[in-house]
């Protein structure tokens, strides 16, 4: 725009029609040089990406060849949880990750869940296991029938007498 609040004539190299710039110059061999950048940096992202997930589950590189459906159970909650930080989420949404694993398999899980949440990623959990939740939680929710019964800090309900009867065997 020119200083009296007119357009001013159109930029070099450039056309202006219906409201719209173009560039004159530019070929179709820059376009696709373009794209090309473009997705070399999404095969590199994507890699990282993957090169993270073994990191945080490595036997999953070992089973990367498998068909998902052959592997075990933990394994198999272990590649859900993989495919969900694939999209690198701010929030994961947890329901009952131990369930039906083996014990060796849940504290891995565990673990996981506390190293992500240290890094950043928001995590909200819906588990049985409460030893294990209100282990790794900042704050908890304890539900009956649907309804919250109690709230707190994870630590003060870990420590919390009726906490301990009811819900953490004694």
């Amino acid at each position: 725009m020119g200083g009296d609040g007119q357009p001013g004539p159109p930029r070099q190299g450039a056309r202006h029609r219906g409201g719209r710039r173009r560039r004159r110059h530019r070929r179709v061999t820059d376009q696709r040089q373009v794209v090309a950048v473009r997705q070399i940096r999404h095969r590199l992202d994507i890699k990282e990406r993957v090169d993270r997930i073994y990191e945080i589950f490595p036997i999953l590189e070992t089973r990367s060849k498998q068909i998902a459906g052959t592997l075990s159970g933990g394994e198999q909650q272990m590649l859900a949880i993989a495919r969900a930080l694939m999209a690198r989420p701010e929030l994961l949404l947890l329901d009952e990750p131990s369930m039906g694993i083996a014990p060796l398999i849940v504290r891995e899980i565990f673990r996981v869940i506390q190293q992500l949440n240290e890094s950043g990623t928001t995590v909200l959990l819906v588990e049985q296991n409460a030893r294990a939740a209100l282990k790794v939680a900042h704050h908890s929710y304890v539900l009956e029938r649907g309804q919250i019964v109690m709230e707190g800090l994870a630590g003060e309900l870990l420590d919390n007498p009726r906490v301990k009867e009811v819900y953490l065997g004694g």
